[in-house]
């Protein structure tokens, strides 16, 4: 059996959590990019999302996390009984999420699907993999937004990403697929190109997140523009 070693150790995120909205049973904030959703084992991995927003917030808990280099919108709970609601509601895909990104290249299609099994590998840590044997069932869509070059000369797409399933690392990896990685993303390629070395953070932002909510019933409609 293969034990699976995290050496990550996050250099420290000098960037608040803004607090877009909130009430009595939740919060809408946005995460910025190299902040830990949760604390680590390790105790230099303390700082997190969590270990933040429980300060003010005491009883609340994550429904859902963004990766480490991923800034945007995430719901907080404020209590088990919200949690509880909004994680079914998770569970059960009834929450839309959407992304932005920019992409190394320009992707010749305006818009189409990526659908390809994700899988963990113990031997990969911390990389996924795509898998059609022992990977679980990922789909993710795509529109592009705009195709336009860096001052550098470095060829780049802006686009939405929208995904239907939530595996780790899925947005990274499917767009690795794609043929076009992530501006930014130290695992799957985008990092690689001519002048993407420069990337000051991996260039993933949650901008949309739709859900019900657990207690007045009325449909949340979050957005929050990238700032790349």
């Amino acid at each position: 059996m293969s034990v699976i070693v995290d050496n990550f150790i996050a250099p420290p995120c000098l960037d608040d959590i803004e607090i877009l909205w909130q009430d009595e049973h939740l919060l809408l904030i946005d995460k910025p990019s190299g902040l830990l959703s949760l604390s680590g084992k390790n105790p230099q991995n303390l700082d997190s999302v969590h270990y933040r927003l429980v300060q003010t917030f005491p009883g609340c808990t994550l429904v859902h996390r963004l990766d480490f280099g991923t800034s945007g919108l995430m719901v907080i709970a404020r209590n088990k009984a919200i949690n509880a609601a909004l994680c079914h509601q998770f569970s059960q895909r009834a929450v839309q999420k959407g992304y932005s990104a920019l992409l190394c290249g320009h992707v010749e299609e305006d818009e189409g699907i990526i659908d390809a099994p994700i899988a963990k590998d113990p031997a990969l840590f911390p990389l996924m993999s795509i898998c059609a044997i022992t990977g679980k069932p990922a789909r993710s869509r795509y529109r592009v937004v705009d195709r336009f070059y860096q001052d550098t000369g470095l060829a780049l797409t802006r686009v939405a990403l929208m995904p239907e399933t939530g595996r780790t690392h899925q947005l990274r990896i499917h767009c690795q697929q794609l043929g076009h990685p992530i501006l930014g993303c130290d695992l799957y390629g985008g990092l690689n190109m001519p002048g993407a070395e420069n990337a000051s953070r991996l260039m993933l932002h949650a901008s949309a997140l739709d859900f019900v909510h657990p207690v007045s019933g009325k449909t949340i409609n979050a957005r929050h523009a990238a700032s790349f």
